[in-house]
């Protein structure tokens, strides 16, 4: 997924990211977290000379704790520049604004010499710009550990080929599973509900849930339903569609924002918003935070989310004890029952700037190396008897509160990581404590549930022309625009005038001749993308 040319790099430098990570071996690494601590494995010789230093991009979500210090420099930068065969100074953009803000580094020539992101439509751009490089004959010259990872998940090749050429790294995610969604089981019992299975009885429990009382207070002020950033998807995947996937459609690829079953999408939005069932501040509320104080205050009892809501569970269980939130399986539209979002395999894709030279290189794959082989397991753990134990041989977290604090930020750090999430031992590795013992067998099922249906992915990724990413840069904005109008406007646009304005407007900027670049990219490649 890749955008072009040094013609398109200020509009790409507009677009908004889109939306949107087992068990290793046993670590007996620890963390320096204070001056002289020690840790297991030696550090590089000193007669090996000074290390040479390398720069990593990573996502700043604003989670280091004051006393931590710093995304740039904390216990755990520490302990990397401490134990890995190379010094990292990492640079940190802020999440949601982190494409623009690496464009703007790489325009100026101050980007770091590895950048990172989730979106392979983003590495593609880069590529096809001239700001990163090929990589595959300096894999296979300097790399051991990672080469052979490779080989043994090769699901991953197609994703980190751009143009015939390897120009990033990835690994295999923990889990595909993305978006889960969540419900108040003690609210179904008090008012006789079963959980919903179709989006109409969706519907109708929304209702009850804001006409009811169900939080028993007596007073109207249940907002039935807590929106997430995820929220929009889950939307969209009840009707088999999404707004930024291409879809076949009787052998013609066809854009997802175009389609007819997107109206329904944006029909089933709106009943949501014209009846109440949702927050009528949604659109203000850009970041979640009120949406998510309904939900852990206990004012919501249905949410689209995450499969994995730890710190929203704990936060509402903390605020009302008797509160049951439990997992929801996706409901079923008029199209059948759609998984929710699922990622494709690989995970974050990492690029080598196209300024660095082979020594540098040599260094950077010397790094990924000692990452996927040693580093990963201590900055996903964190250090032994102080945020896990071993417990039959699965690590067991000790003490939340300080895992959040000192470990949760240090999973910016991993750029490549061997691991495995399985269910079964979520009991096994969380806390001994009752909340966190109950919290580790729902999300074993949040995560069963999350893959029961498949999601609905085409093709494994986007074609990836100038064209196309000139036209979705464009296009993006005022389809929003349209769509808030649909859903908020009232009577003002129905969500069939709406698909009538999004396609009038797909194809004034283009549309046609990007649907036809598409089809023929997709003919082209069709057999190497099954």
């Amino acid at each position: 997924m890749k955008h072009a040319g040094k013609a398109v790099l200020a509009a790409t430098m507009a677009m908004t990211m889109l939306a949107a990570c087992g068990d290793g071996g046993s670590s007996k690494e620890q963390p320096s977290g204070s001056p002289g601590a020690s840790s297991g494995a030696a550090s590089p010789s000193a007669s090996a000379g000074p290390k040479k230093e390398i720069s990593v991009s990573m996502f700043d979500r604003g989670t280091v704790a004051t006393d931590e210090g710093t995304y740039e420099s904390n216990r755990w930068t520490k302990w990397i520049n401490e134990k890995a065969p190379v010094n990292v100074k990492w640079v940190p953009v802020t999440r949601n604004q982190a494409q623009p803000k690496l464009n703007a580094l790489i325009a100026s020539g101050e980007a770091p010499d590895l950048i990172w992101e989730y979106d392979r439509n983003y590495i593609s751009q880069l590529a096809n710009q001239g700001a990163i490089q090929p990589i595959g004959d300096y894999i296979e010259k300097y790399s051991t550990t990672y080469k052979a990872y490779l080989e043994k998940h090769p699901e991953l090749k197609p994703y980190l080929n751009f143009n015939g050429q390897v120009y990033a790294i990835s690994f295999a995610r923990e889990t595909v599973a993305n978006h889960g969604m969540w419900i108040r089981q003690d609210w179904l019992d008090k008012l006789g509900l079963k959980a919903p299975t179709t989006v109409e009885e969706l519907i109708e429990v929304a209702r009850k849930f804001k006409d009811a009382d169900p939080d028993g207070n007596g007073k109207p002020d249940t907002v039935p339903i807590a929106l997430s950033n995820a929220s929009s998807s889950i939307y969209r995947s009840l009707f088999f569609t999404s707004e930024n996937q291409w879809y076949v459609e009787d052998g013609k690829l066809k854009f997802g924002r175009t389609l007819d079953r997107y109206a329904d999408s944006l029909a089933f939005q709106k009943q949501l918003f014209d009846e109440g069932l949702i927050d009528k501040e949604y659109i203000t509320d850009t970041n979640f935070q009120r949406s998510t104080q309904l939900l852990t205050t206990g004012k919501a009892g249905i949410y689209l989310g995450n499969w994995d809501i730890e710190a929203q569970y704990r936060e509402l269980v903390k605020n009302d004890p008797k509160a049951q939130m439990v997992p929801l399986e996706s409901v079923s539209s008029k199209y059948g029952k759609s998984g929710l979002y699922q990622e494709a395999p690989p995970s974050i894709f990492t690029a080598f700037n196209s300024k660095m030279k082979e020594e540098q290189i040599k260094s950077a794959i010397q790094f990924i190396d000692w990452m996927l082989k040693d580093g990963w397991v201590t900055l996903k753990y964190g250090e032994e008897n102080v945020h896990f134990k071993m417990v039959d041989g699965v690590r067991q977290k000790t003490d939340q509160e300080k895992i959040k604090k000192e470990l949760a930020y240090a999973l910016e750090y991993p750029i490549v990581m061997d691991s495995v999430l399985k269910p079964e031992q979520f009991p096994a590795m969380a806390a001994k404590d009752e909340i966190s013992q109950t919290y580790a067998k729902l999300r074993g099922t949040s995560l069963e549930l999350a893959l029961k249906n498949k999601y609905r992915r085409d093709i494994p990724f986007s074609p990836d022309f100038p064209e196309l990413t000139q036209l979705i840069a464009t296009f993006n904005p005022i389809a929003q625009q349209i769509e808030a109008k649909v859903i908020t406007g009232g009577k003002s646009m129905s969500p069939e005038e709406g698909m009538n304005e999004l396609r009038k407007e797909w194809k004034r900027l283009g549309g046609d001749n990007v649907e036809k670049l598409a089809q023929e990219w997709y003919d082209k490649n069709k057999s190497n993308l099954k």
